[in-house]
């Protein structure tokens, strides 16, 4: 006998199950009528909520980075010394946490993403917490009120993306495999977390003061070759 489910629990269960066949199957392996097997329901019942496999998908997703996102900022908050130490640490955190996830985040293709909005809307919110950070700090460091916004917003937003990659770089080697063949120094995996949290504050107290001239340019258009004759 087919199981009902009260309609305003389906949405979420949906969810929930498709999770775990992702985590059995991986994403290649998620469809709309294994969810309902999953759930003891009909094979349409998911498709009141979910028009197809990639809305399902997207909605999972969506989950995760707003997820995510509020664990970084709650740190930030937390953190009141050092905000971005906090983000830092609960970057790294997440990602060692929920594995799976981190990985549907970072390392799955995303459905098209101008059908889920939603979507773009969680993941940009997670950078914007990070880039606001900075350019709030720079701005106290600014040396003149009239410091050049732009100028201050490119080197806020190249300074983000270098953070992002040096965290995303550590977290995506520690849950590799090799991680577990290196042979390491006694006491060097346990440092490399505090190491790279150390290193990324130095560069971004004693590195360049502003961001390259041409990030605030627009490009020059190219010279025309002249023939000789």
């Amino acid at each position: 006998m087919v199981k009902t489910i009260h309609e305003l629990d389906l949405k979420e269960a949906c969810i929930q199950a498709a999770r775990e066949v992702i985590a059995e199957k991986g994403t290649e392996g998620l469809s709309l009528r294994d969810v309902a097997r999953k759930l003891g329901v009909s094979h349409q019942a998911p498709y009141r909520h979910y028009p197809s496999r990639d809305h399902l998908l997207a909605a999972i997703m969506q989950r995760c980075f707003e997820d995510f996102a509020n664990h970084l900022d709650q740190a930030s908050q937390a953190h009141t010394s050092d905000a971005l130490l906090g983000m830092g640490e609960a970057y790294m955190r997440y990602a060692a946490q929920h594995p799976l996830e981190y990985r549907l985040m970072f390392g799955t293709p995303w459905p098209e993403p101008a059908a889920h909005p939603e979507l773009v809307r969680h993941a940009v919110h997670a950078f914007d917490l990070l880039r606001n950070q900075l350019l709030q700090q720079l701005q106290q460091r600014a040396s003149a009120p009239q410091s050049d916004m732009l100028a201050l917003l490119a080197q806020a937003e190249l300074q983000a993306l270098f953070i992002w990659s040096a965290l995303h770089g550590m977290a995506g080697i520690q849950q590799s495999n090799v991680m577990q063949h290196l042979v390491l120094t006694p006491g060097v995996p346990a440092q490399a977390e505090p190491y790279l949290m150390g290193m990324m504050h130095t560069a971004l107290t004693q590195g360049p003061a502003q961001a390259p001239a041409q990030v605030s340019k627009a490009p020059s258009a190219p010279a025309q070759k002249t023939h000789e004759t």
